[in-house]
């Protein structure tokens, strides 16, 4: 198993931030989405929000590859559309790529 952390920030916005989490709700996930996901090799992903930041974290099996991921996600029309929606939620954070949301974090610490 690997683990892998991320961060975004949401758009600063109280109202966008509360619509952002009623979409990441159990009945209002998209099976599609959720299949993307699985189908990927993530095992299990957990985000947790302060304010306007949020973290990810990551699980995956061995078959879990950040470059295919991509290539999957840009053939799969729901996850394009559902990245879109989330466009209007997400930016990414500062010191990011234009265009980059989520960033990979380095790990520093550990017990």
């Amino acid at each position: 198993m690997k683990k892998y952390c991320l961060t975004c920030d949401l758009v600063n916005d109280p109202e966008l931030i509360a619509e952002y989490e009623r979409y990441h709700l159990h009945e209002n996930k998209w099976p599609e989405i959720m299949d993307s996901i699985t189908g990927s090799g993530i095992t299990n992903m957990e985000i947790y929000r302060f304010g306007n930041r949020m973290f990810m974290i990551m699980e995956t099996d061995d078959t879990f590859d950040f470059e295919r991921k991509a290539a999957m996600d840009a053939a799969n029309p729901k996850v394009q559309e559902w990245e879109q929606l989330m466009w209007k939620f997400q930016q990414g954070v500062p010191g990011s790529k234009p265009g980059e949301k989520w960033v990979l974090m380095n790990k520093i610490f550990q017990l």
